[in-house]
């Protein structure tokens, strides 16, 4: 039999210290000063991001190219105008007032074609506009489509000034004397009607037969293009006049 010295119990368990508590929860314990200064990873990450842009090559920056440097560089660019047979004659008369705004202020150099019933303007290496090319095309356009020489030149100083065309028959289909009367109705009698829209809007108009032109700035011509659209539709003259004159206050209130 064994004895009962061999039949021990479970040793006691030993309460932990208070010194040995307190060494553990030291060891547990975050502190303010064990948490990592994100201030100084975030220098530390922006000077590493300065060092590599630093380093990095810088992009290349292209300037924008001359007229005349585009001249020099490629063919000279041109444009070819052509002018109905109507327009021949006073296109000869006034050819020195003509192609002088062209070649002296947007240095371009100029033609007439005879045989082809046109004229040609092209860029030279003296050109410094770059839309140089495209205000004398349409300074030539306007000449020919029947505008005044000075209204004309109007779109060589300004560049907020449009030419825009539309047929009658595109806002209502008419034939015959219907036709010739609507045409008369934006006319008016001895050009009064005419004149009274173009003094209102602010604009220029040309009625070629079946076909109007206005030239004036995109407002301007809406205005005139809108007074023009009621006189077809058979609107009175009056009614158009007292629409013309609310828009032209409305406009002056405006600037």
């Amino acid at each position: 039999m064994s004895s009962l010295a061999s039949y021990k119990g479970p040793k006691p368990v030993e309460k932990p210290s208070v010194n040995s508590m307190e060494e553990d929860e030291d060891d547990v314990l975050i502190s303010a000063d064990n948490l990592p200064q994100h201030g100084n990873v975030a220098g530390q990450t922006a000077e590493a991001e300065d060092m590599d842009m630093d380093t990095a090559v810088e992009k290349p920056k292209f300037t924008a190219l001359k007229a005349s440097e585009m001249a020099s560089k490629s063919s000279a660019q041109q444009r070819k105008i052509p002018i109905p047979p109507h327009r021949m004659t006073p296109l000869k008369n006034e050819w020195m007032k003509i192609y002088t705004p062209l070649v002296d202020h947007l240095k371009l150099q100029v033609r007439m074609n005879i045989k082809s019933k046109s004229v040609e303007i092209r860029t030279s290496k003296h050109t410094d506009d770059t839309g140089a090319l495209q205000k004398g095309a349409d300074f030539i356009k306007a000449f020919a489509l029947g505008f005044d020489l000075d209204d004309a030149t109007a779109l060589l100083r300004l560049d907020d000034l449009y030419l825009d065309s539309f047929e009658i028959k595109d806002v209502k289909t008419l034939n015959g004397d219907h036709l010739s009367r609507a045409i008369g109705r934006i006319a008016g009698k001895d050009g009064k009607t005419k004149f009274t829209i173009e003094n209102a809007s602010k604009t220029r108009i040309v009625l070629a037969e079946t076909r109007i032109h206005i030239l004036g700035s995109f407002q301007n011509i809406k205005t005139a293009r809108d007074a023009i659209v009621a006189l077809i539709l058979g609107s009175p003259p009056g009614k158009v006049y007292s629409t013309l004159r609310s828009k032209a206050a409305r406009m002056k209130e405006r600037f």
